[in-house]
Order: C-alpha cells, then structure tokens, then sequence
C-alpha cells in the first residue's frame, strides 16, 4: 500500500502541473509473520540495550578515573556518545514499529532521521580519524607528544569533526529534498 496526500493541481503560465507532494513512505520489516515479531523485538532491544549501557560504562569509567584523561581516552569518550546517538537513530523507530505494527513514517520525520543519521555516521569517521592521529603522534613524536596532543587541540578536533559532520549531513538532507518521490515509497529494512 502506498501513502501520500495530493494537493491538487493549479495552472500557471507554463500550463497545468501536477503538485503531488510525499507526506508518508512505508517501511518493509524484516518479516510479516506476527509469531516472529516478539522474537525480533527482543533481539533488537537486548543489542539495543547492550550497546547503550556499555557506552555508558565506558564513558563513566574514563570520567570517574583520573588516570584515564589522556586525549586517547577523551576521543573515546566522545566516540562512545556517538555511537548511542548512532544506534539510537534508527533502533528506537524500528522498536517502535514492531511493536505497534506500524510501517509507516512520516516524510518529515524520514528526512530528520536521515538528517541524524548522516550526521553521526560522519561524526564516528571523523572521530575515528581523530582516534587515530593520537597515536601518529605517540608514535612518530614521542617526546613532543604532551606539547602537540594537549586538551585545547582534542578539544579543536572534536569540535572541528561535529561542525564537519554537522555540514555534511546539511548538505546531503537539502540535497534529498530537492528529489520528487512519486513511484517508489517504499524503503527497505535496512535504514528502519
């Protein structure tokens, strides 16, 4: 079943055009059968919960120890936020249609979604690059590492990678919203 509203059709100078506009996609799940859907709930719920609490743990354990506040576990710790931000952008709606056996989403919250999605998939490459300058410099300056790595430069790195992320999921969210979706509403169980 395909969802969208028309808003009927107006004539300008150039002639009648048609102003169909999206306001509902329909999500595929990963099965229909009703006797599984209490199984793939507690599934995705257990990892959900997994990946949640053991960030959290991680994050606690490098904020309660002074020993761990190294620039290598300061990008941990910021890496650990944004993989529950990561996982918490597409799990809580996929949880949230198993359970209500809902499929549809609006177009509106679709493009916010996405707009979080892409923001947090670039934030864990650009934090994951930062993770890893950390160690080029413990490595190939080893005396100078204190001086280079100090906190105003983490600090910098992680801001400079979420204004990064933030300007790139901007881009790619406007860009999506430029596409007309007249034929296929549908999106696979891929990005719930």
């Amino acid at each position: 079943m395909l969802f969208f509203s028309y808003f009927g059709s107006h004539v300008n100078d150039m002639g009648p055009e048609n102003d169909t506009r999206i306001s509902e996609f329909l999500l595929l799940g990963f099965s229909e059968e009703p006797e599984l859907q209490p199984f793939l709930f507690g599934l995705f719920l257990s990892m959900y919960l997994v990946i949640v609490f053991g960030n959290l743990f991680i994050m606690l354990a490098i904020s309660s120890d002074s020993h761990l506040h190294t620039p290598m576990y300061f990008f941990l710790a910021n890496w650990s936020f944004v993989d529950i931000c990561f996982t918490s952008t597409t799990i809580h709606k996929m949880l949230m249609n198993i359970q209500t056996q809902s499929k549809v989403i609006t177009y509106e919250s679709c493009i916010m979604q996405m707009y979080f999605f892409i923001l947090f998939v670039g934030l864990n490459n650009f934090l994951l690059t930062v993770m890893a300058y950390d160690p080029f410099v413990a490595i190939c300056h080893p005396l100078h590492y204190m001086v280079t790595m100090n906190p105003w430069l983490c600090g910098l790195l992680v801001l400079v990678s979420w204004i990064m992320s933030v300007l790139h999921s901007l881009l790619q969210t406007l860009m999506v919203l430029w596409l007309s979706f007249h034929t296929v509403l549908e999106i696979p169980p891929l990005f719930l």
